[in-house]
């Protein structure tokens, strides 16, 4: 391949004789991007170049493969999908699906501040999809509205996982390149202390700050003067320019941002609980959900609508809008069922509580991840978040096939098997698990961990349920010890293959956990 010193000069190139560049999409210090064609499966995708001038630097050019191999891992419904990477001519590239829409930095400039509810909802998507990360032990380090896609259902999708590594580890000034922009830098990083899971946490405070106030919170002549402010600047209050946020809103934004880590939040799943309560709470005052919030908050579970240790002294405000509003729906749903009413006798008659039966409660799950530590750790993870997609029966995650059943000859290992995780949005202790599959009389193990996940099944611990000759639809009881967020589905027995005679494989359309 010839050299291409400007990107326009690539606009008709065919990478590895597959993907046409056509367009170009952005560009940044690292690379570029551009709108492609998949002349394979004749279908749009978005393709990185990497920079020949960094391209050329051994050890960046190693950490882009690295972490393109990372990132093609993840399999989350708000994170942009890796679906290729390779190198044509000396230009290292990673593929990523075409998200069609804006991104969310377009989207502030052309409303201006947006929607608080729809705020909040995107706030809680890009947290998501962060959670993937997170328990990768994958660190974004440069979160802010440039990287997050909106797409044509309205969806926030995370971009640029890990790749782009923007300041050095001596600090803002150590190589004397220009740096892209610090609006949303965490103090950590400006001081080339490092940066870890709360850095993002940080740099998504900020960007929940600029999308209810439809501005960054600091200005400078220079990239350095903003980071500093960073460093040693208060965020506005942002009650200030937006005098109607509840108080939840606003201290997720402080909690967020504090100066000292540890002050911020511990993880992403607790920021997430309380953008969920700030979301319900503002709904509550508005009377209803507008756009994307009806959907992001259908699908918070209300076992964890909760209020942080540091929300108390605003408890009682809050806790007296959810009651209003909690009271309105009852009342409206016992007139509607002709409970009340007629001297207040029940149309049923008999009244009572049902025998005092207590309704199962759903746990919220985050994403769902394909494992298989004793293979090549991959096992078909385009399609695991099927499994985790509430449709029970369209859709479904498959293992990859086999010769075997029991997986003889192809895992390592005393007891092999292959199998999927679900993550929760936060330590739960269900006592349920409900699996569908059209793959019945499969065997496996669950397990349940609290922190990692785990790499290797050794380290998951004795297990805490057993499925044998599963059915079509199976319910698994479990017995934890202590909460968990990660529940693993250990597959020591496949089913006979739908597609391929004589193989084997498993399987899921849908995991569900209960408490």
């Amino acid at each position: 391949m010839p050299d291409r010193p400007t990107s326009s000069k690539m606009i008709g190139t065919v990478l590895s004789g597959r993907y046409r560049l056509e367009a170009k999409l952005g560009s940044g210090g690292m690379s570029t991007v551009y709108l492609a064609r998949d002349t394979t499966l004749d279908r749009p995708v978005a393709v990185k170049v990497m920079h020949r001038e960094m391209s050329e630097q051994a050890d960046q050019l190693e950490r882009f493969r690295q972490e393109a191999r990372a990132v093609a891992k993840i399999s989350h419904p708000n994170v942009v999908a890796v679906i290729d990477a390779g190198e044509d001519g000396g230009y290292p590239y990673i593929v990523f699906e075409y998200v069609e829409g804006e991104t969310l930095k377009m989207r502030i400039n052309r409303v201006g501040a947006l929607d608080v509810q729809e705020s909040l909802a995107y706030a809680i998507e890009i947290a998501r999809g962060l959670t993937v990360a997170h328990a990768r032990n994958m660190v974004h380090r440069d979160i802010k509205p440039q990287n997050v896609l909106i797409d044509a259902e309205g969806r926030a999708k995370l971009t640029d996982f890990g790749i782009s590594r923007q300041l050095e580890k001596d600090g803002l000034t150590a190589t004397g390149r220009v740096l892209g922009t610090t609006d949303y830098v965490a103090p950590e990083q400006a001081m080339g202390q490092g940066a870890d899971q709360r850095s993002d946490i940080y740099s998504l405070g900020v960007v929940l700050f600029e999308m209810l106030t439809g501005h960054v919170p600091f200005q400078a002549d220079s990239q350095v003067g903003v980071a500093m402010k960073h460093v040693n600047e208060e965020l506005p209050d942002v009650q200030g320019d937006r005098p109607e946020l509840s108080a939840a809103t606003a201290l997720v934004v402080e909690r967020a941002t504090a100066k000292d880590p540890e002050k911020r939040y511990a993880d992403i799943a607790e920021m997430i609980d309380d953008l969920s309560t700030a979301l319900e709470v503002e709904a509550a005052r508005a009377g209803s959900t507008t756009g994307e919030a009806t959907s992001v908050l259908d699908a918070v579970p209300p076992a964890k609508r909760k209020l942080s240790r540091r929300a108390t002294w605003s408890w009682v405000a809050i806790l007296a809008a959810i009651m209003i509003a909690a009271a309105v729906l009852l009342a409206t749903q016992l007139i509607g069922s002709g409970s009340v009413g007629n001297g207040g006798s029940s149309n049923h008659g008999g009244g009572g509580n049902g025998g005092g039966k207590t309704a199962e409660h759903e746990v919220g799950v985050e994403s769902a991840t394909d494992y298989d530590p004793e293979g090549d750790n991959e096992e078909d993870p385009e399609t695991v978040e099927l499994a985790v997609d509430g449709n029970p029966t369209g859709t479904a995650w498959s293992s990859e096939h086999y010769d075997s059943e029991t997986f003889a000859g192809t895992k390592e290992g005393p007891d092999p098997g292959v199998g999927l995780y679900v993550t929760t949005q936060a330590a739960v202790t269900p006592n349920k698990m409900k699996i569908v599959t059209p793959t019945p009389g499969w065997n496996a193990q669950i397990f349940a961990a609290a922190s990692g996940p785990p790499e290797g099944i050794e380290e998951w611990g004795e297990p805490v349920g057993e499925v044998k000759g599963a059915a079509k639809e199976e319910e698994v009881q479990l017995h934890l010890g202590k909460a968990a967020k990660y529940f693993l589905i250990w597959f020591t027995k496949a089913s006979p293959a739908t597609d391929q005679e004589g193989r084997y494989q498993v399987e899921i359309s849908d995991v569900k956990l209960f408490e």
